[in-house]
Parts: C-alpha cells; structure tokens; sequence
C-alpha cells in the first residue's frame, strides 16, 4: 500500500478552485514518487490526455534542467506538475511566462524576487545576496493525430527541516518572504496563477509577460558568461541585455549581439557565484 501524504492538501478544494479555468483537471497528491514530471510524461506517451496536476511530498528522482536532480522533502519543498494538451502558435519563452506568474504570486515585489533567464527563480537575503528559491522544467510529449501535451514541472524551497540545513545549503525558502505560507497554501497560491499563465501563453504567446519578466530579469545588465553544451564551442562573455520577442537572451559581446536560447547554453551572471 502507498504511504499516506503527512500533510492537509485540500486535494478537493484545490480542483474546484482550478475547475473555471481548466474543466475537468484532477489533482493528485502522493506522498513520495520518483517524478512528477516523469510520471505525467509516461502517461502521456501512453495516451492519457487528461489534465493532471500532480503533486509529490517526496521525490527520489527529481530533474532540473540539463538533467540536473532535484531532491524534495514533506514540508521543505513543494514540488508538482501540470499536464495538459497545449497549442500554441510558439512555444519559445513558456518557460519565462511560467516564471512571470509564479513570482507574482510568490512576491509582488519583484525587486526582491527576480527571474534568472531561462527557468529559475532567485530571491535576494537581508545581506543583498542571491539565492535559488526555485526552478522550472518544461517537457512536451506528442499526442496522437500531431498534437503535442505539455508538463510543467515546478520545484520550490519552502522551508529549511533544520537551522543548520538553511545555513549550509545555499538555498532561498518561501518562508523568507511569508513565514506563514506553508506548504499546501503555497500550492493553493500559486497553482492557479500557473494554470491561467499557460493558457494564456497557449493563447497570446510571451508578449503578455514580457512586461513583468524585464521587472523581474535578474540577468539584465550584468556580465554573464554563456558556456555553450557543446563544450568545444567554449565560454562567451557579455552584458545581458533582456530578452527579444521569442524568449531568448541578449548577450552583447566583443563580436556583437548573441541571441541565446534554453537549449543551447547554461548561463551563469559573473557576479552570483551560487551554482545552479
């Protein structure tokens, strides 16, 4: 039998508050999985086509980007996936929008919570020092008959389980910002601004967040260093000058402009040292 999750959801309640804005979405609650992202993902390939968003207290094999892992723990972390089929005319820049309106709900003020390009969320301390609060994976799975599904995974440091783990780990947590917001009433926050900013892309593409992603663009103006994934391309170095129409990243450099895109570089801002 699958363990129980610890901690008051209010699965139901959650689904009806997203039911306007996405007919017929369910929401499930584990206590411990390998992947939100990779459960949804299998079921798509599998021809499951409903909309599912999939929360895990736990997660053993949680991905970032690139691959990277994501480990979770019951109240520390708040870690889940929508999937849904999606449409848009461009998926470029999903990944922007999505950051756009988590921050939002996260923090209205987005001097202290920024976005760094292309799908983390950065907030700055008491001593003007940046740290991850949380990043963002976006997969899509084909469908039959051509159509394409979507999975945004979202991971989320809520609170330190110790005092000694929120000093050494290097970590932002929610609770920074709003002491009170534990884990399922974050959940409750922020899940429905992710639900209407995905449908609104689907529907309007990135232009409707590219006012508060340059609000919020933590890159903008810094030096940067963009280490292509093909190591033999090397390493350039530039000024961050936001990002173009498509979601990519301007980077100035001795040569001219670059235009950067998620899949092509990692890119880290010269003066935040902290790894991704």
């Amino acid at each position: 039998m699958s363990p129980v999750p610890a901690l008051a959801w209010e699965a139901d309640a959650l689904a009806a508050a997203l039911q306007p804005l996405l007919p017929g979405v369910r929401v499930e609650i584990v206590a411990a999985t390998g992947s939100t992202n990779t459960d949804l993902c299998e079921r798509l390939r599998g021809g499951e086509a409903t909309p599912v968003l999939r929360v895990a207290e736990m997660q053993h094999a949680g991905r970032g980007r690139a691959g990277r892992s994501w480990h979770s723990a019951p109240g520390a972390s708040l870690t889940f996936s929508l999937a849904l089929p999606l449409s848009p005319r461009d998926w470029s820049g999903l990944s922007l929008a999505v950051g756009a309106a988590l921050a939002d709900a996260i923090e209205p003020q987005p001097a202290r919570l920024q976005l760094k390009w292309p799908n983390d969320l950065w907030l700055r301390d008491a001593t003007h020092a940046w740290r991850k609060l949380g990043g963002i994976l976006i997969e899509t799975v084909p469908l039959p008959g051509g159509e394409r599904a979507c999975v945004v995974g979202v991971g989320l440091n809520v609170q330190p389980l110790t005092e000694t783990e929120g000093m050494a780990s290097g970590c932002a947590w929610v609770q920074e910002i709003t002491p009170e917001r534990h884990t399922p009433a974050l959940l409750a926050r922020v899940a429905p601004a992710l639900v209407s900013a995905v449908l609104r892309f689907e529907r309007e593409g990135l232009a409707p967040f590219a006012t508060a992603y340059a609000g919020r663009d933590l890159l903008r103006g810094r030096i940067v260093r963009a280490a292509h994934v093909d190591a033999s391309v090397g390493v350039v170095e530039g000024v961050a000058e936001g990002i173009d129409a498509h979601g990519a990243l301007r980077l100035r450099h001795a040569a001219g402009v670059a235009l950067l895109t998620g899949g092509e570089v990692s890119v880290r801002p010269a003066a935040v040292a902290q790894e991704d």
